[in-house]
């Protein structure tokens, strides 16, 4: 299956000022796949290294690294295969469970630039703010990372344009022509992306998902799949959490999200996870859940104005799960009444917002909600260079929004972005984007201008 992230990673390989390669990223989103797949295609061989309660391999790097080259002999032995500089791709995965690998990439970058590495974690972010372990009866040894030693890259679910490039990719370059235009599809392929907007909400990005729709076009063994990543999430959060105490608020702050998204009110609230929660209890949870990239956490911005970042509330936030799939698996949706779209309007609206926070996340944006003394709210905010875009969204094709409107009076915005399942278009300042469209709203390049 192919992924956006390639074109990336060559653009990597083909930098004569390349450093080791760090790419983050949730469990199971297909990060060792990919990076195996590029190498195999761009190198003459890969030497892979996985790190995860391989106290063998640990061992080579903890013992110490006297020099590059006396590691590199170490290393072919443990793989029984030559290592040649820039036709190997050496590949270390899970490499936050040996700190002392992760170490070693700043040593890799300066004195032996010629090898080639990719290292992937899975819950890096979880790791970093963690403490290495124990060795030899030391104290705890906080994680060293190797700070501008590193390239790094983030991978996300598949997004809609990549699943799109599995189901119809004849499709992508039609939307994109039509969003950088303003001009409709014709309406036969319109209602055909929506179909498969529609099916992408009870999909998701996750690749076992995607390929057991694949193989079966059974839904529910797609749902069975779905669940169970979710139970391996959990399972993660018991085994990288220091105490057990905090593995069960964790789980509890997961738990309580599709309760969180169900209500007409999106923001997050403690007393949803039981009813005296407070927040000192659960910053933690959150944080963890946040790091380990298993949610996409959406901040109240005060004002719209730039930059965004200033007027940002800390206390106030939206917590989204990292792909739609799977929330709406663990919220039990029925994929009969999502295709049917007979799902009753609140719970439409959360899976849409989901939704449109994993595009915007896996295009890079920074994105806020904004909330008009809770009587009206904008659903998301985003700012390219010195434009504040306001977003509204739409689950089916309502239009109107006394929100969006008084968002841009008292702001001066004079074009907004509206996604909904209405055809391109541009009316009134305001920018029709259709749901299967939002991938084309991309970081480095404003949806309203026109170049």
């Amino acid at each position: 299956m192919k992924r956006l992230i390639e074109e990336e990673l060559l653009r990597w390989k083909d930098n004569p000022d390349k450093k080791p390669l760090l790419i983050h990223g949730a469990r199971q989103i297909g990060k060792t796949h990919t990076i195996m797949e590029f190498g195999a295609k761009n190198y003459a061989s890969v030497a892979y290294f996985f790190f995860d309660n391989n106290s063998g391999l640990c061992g080579l790097f903890e013992s110490g690294v006297s020099s590059i080259s006396s590691l590199m002999v170490k290393l072919e032995a443990n793989v029984n295969q030559t290592i040649v500089p820039g036709s190997t791709l050496i590949v270390f995965d899970e490499i936050q469970a040996c700190p002392a690998a992760l170490s070693s990439l700043k040593r890799f970058q300066e004195t032996a630039p010629e090898y080639h590495i990719i290292a992937a974690g899975s819950l890096l972010g979880v790791a970093l703010s963690r403490t290495a372990g124990k060795q030899n009866g030391e104290k705890e040894r906080p994680y060293s990372f190797p700070v501008g030693k590193v390239d790094e890259l983030r991978m996300h679910p598949f997004n809609f344009k990549e699943f799109l490039m599995e189901f119809n990719p004849k499709l992508i370059p039609l939307i994109q022509e039509c969003f950088d235009k303003d001009a409709p599809l014709a309406e036969g392929i319109h209602q055909q992306a929506l179909e498969l907007f529609l099916q992408y909400l009870v999909i998701g990005g996750m690749p076992e998902a995607i390929l057991e729709y694949r193989k079966t076009g059974n839904y529910t063994l797609v749902k069975a799949k779905q669940l169970s990543i979710c139970s391996n999430y959990v399972l993660d959060m018991n085994k990288y959490t220091d105490t057990r105490t905090q593995a069960i608020r964790n789980e509890a702050v997961f738990n309580s999200l599709p309760s969180q998204l169900a209500k007409e009110n999106k923001k997050f609230q403690y007393a949803l996870i039981k009813s005296n929660a407070r927040a000192n209890d659960y910053e933690t949870s959150i944080n963890w859940l946040d790091k380990a990239a298993a949610v996409i956490k959406c901040n109240r911005v005060r004002e719209g104005r730039e930059p965004l970042s200033s007027y940002e509330d800390l206390l106030s936030f939206k917590i989204y799960m990292s792909d739609v799939g799977l929330y709406s698996a663990k919220s039990n949706n029925s994929h009969i009444s999502i295709l049917g779209r007979t799902m009753g309007d609140t719970a439409k609206g959360a899976l849409t917002e989901n939704y449109v926070a994993q595009e915007l996340k896996a295009n890079g944006h920074d994105f806020y909600y904004w909330e008009n003394n809770n009587r009206g709210e904008l659903d998301f905010v985003i700012q390219i260079e010195d434009e504040i875009i306001p977003i509204e969204t739409k689950s089916w094709t309502g239009t109107r929004s006394q929100s969006l409107e008084l968002f841009r009076k008292r702001y001066g915005i004079g074009k907004a972005v509206r996604i909904s399942a209405k055809n391109f278009g541009f009316e009134n300042g305001i920018k029709s984007v259709p749901l299967y469209a939002v991938w084309c709203i991309r970081s480095d390049k404003s949806p309203l201008r026109q170049s």
